[in-house]
């Protein structure tokens, strides 16, 4: 139940100048705040090196570079009229965006990243990239989804972490114990324990199951899970819902009315292949607020 990283580690925004990336930096910076924390914001250039034959002339870099400062700049003034208080560095780079934010990482408290965007950072909320970064960063990734209401939810609404028998599941338990008490906000634990339709549920070979033996050994099992986490943050107020539907339909569900779902890179069980499958496609791509994916390394200080 320890972060790796020690002392005051920066929060990491990716930025690229489009709306998303604003949401992302007052999301970020917000988060900075609660932790006095300092805030990197960071922007990458995708300028594959199989269009250059040797290194890229540095007048084809330097328009690039220049907007890349441009963009930082920007977001930074946005983060200090949010948080005036907050320590803000920028830097601007040419180079794949996924691979510096991984290479990043692992002296970040959290990388954050918008929804989708207009280029450069813009690409990690699209397909493979994504994957990439939240599978293999050395901290856990947020996605802010939502905009307007969605993401400025109510200091009220729930903090909801989906919870399995994984490892990596208690990172994720952790960080959103964390996150609800920093936010004086109550904390929903939810448990998915059957991934399968209503077709294979029923049919023949398992009308036999006791389900009600299997759904109260599944609650005990999230209430072992939550156990030390409760001793750890006692000013947080939780809730255990237990329930036989997919993952992605439960979480989607309850991220209407949070501000926040945390889960885990991997799961087991009921998440299953959480991140790099449909539950995850789900998640970023649809979810109405913002999504915390931790990783093995991410478990709170």
């Amino acid at each position: 139940m320890t972060n790796p990283v020690v002392g005051n580690p920066p929060i990491i925004v990716g930025v690229d100048g489009s709306e998303q990336a604003s949401d992302a930096v007052r999301w970020a910076v917000s988060e900075a705040a609660r932790h006095d924390a300092p805030l990197l914001v960071l922007h990458g250039v995708l300028m594959p090196e199989l269009y250059f034959v040797g290194s890229p002339d540095s007048a084809l870099l330097a328009p690039a570079k220049e907007e890349g400062e441009r963009i930082v700049r920007r977001a930074s003034e946005l983060a200090k009229s949010h948080e005036p208080e907050v320590e803000v560095r920028t830097e601007a780079h040419i180079g794949l965006p996924a691979r510096l934010l991984i290479e990043r990482s692992g002296s970040a408290r959290m990388i954050v990243l918008g929804s989708r965007g207009a280029g450069g950072f813009g690409e990690l909320l699209v397909g493979s990239t994504t994957a990439a970064v939240a599978s293999h960063a050395h901290c856990a990734t947020v996605v802010v989804r939502g905009s307007g209401i969605d993401v400025e939810r109510p200091a009220d609404a729930p903090v909801v972490v989906g919870v399995d028998a994984s490892p990596v599941s208690d990172a994720a338990i952790g960080m959103a114990f964390e996150a609800a008490s920093s936010r004086n906000a109550p904390l929903i634990a939810v448990h998915t324990w059957s991934d399968s339709d209503g077709e294979a549920i029923f049919s023949p070979s398992r009308m036999n199951v006791s389900w009600e033996s299997i759904d109260e050994a599944e609650r005990r099992m999230l209430a072992e899970r939550l156990a030390g986490w409760h001793e750890k943050y006692p000013d947080v107020t939780v809730r255990q819902v237990v329930t036989r539907d997919r993952p992605r339909h439960e979480l989607l569900e309850w991220s209407k009315k949070a501000q926040l779902v945390a889960v885990g890179s991997r799961g087991r069980g009921g998440f299953t292949g959480l991140l790099l499958g449909s539950t995850s496609q789900a998640l970023i791509h649809h979810a109405h607020c913002p999504v915390l994916v931790a990783r093995p390394d991410s478990a709170t200080e």
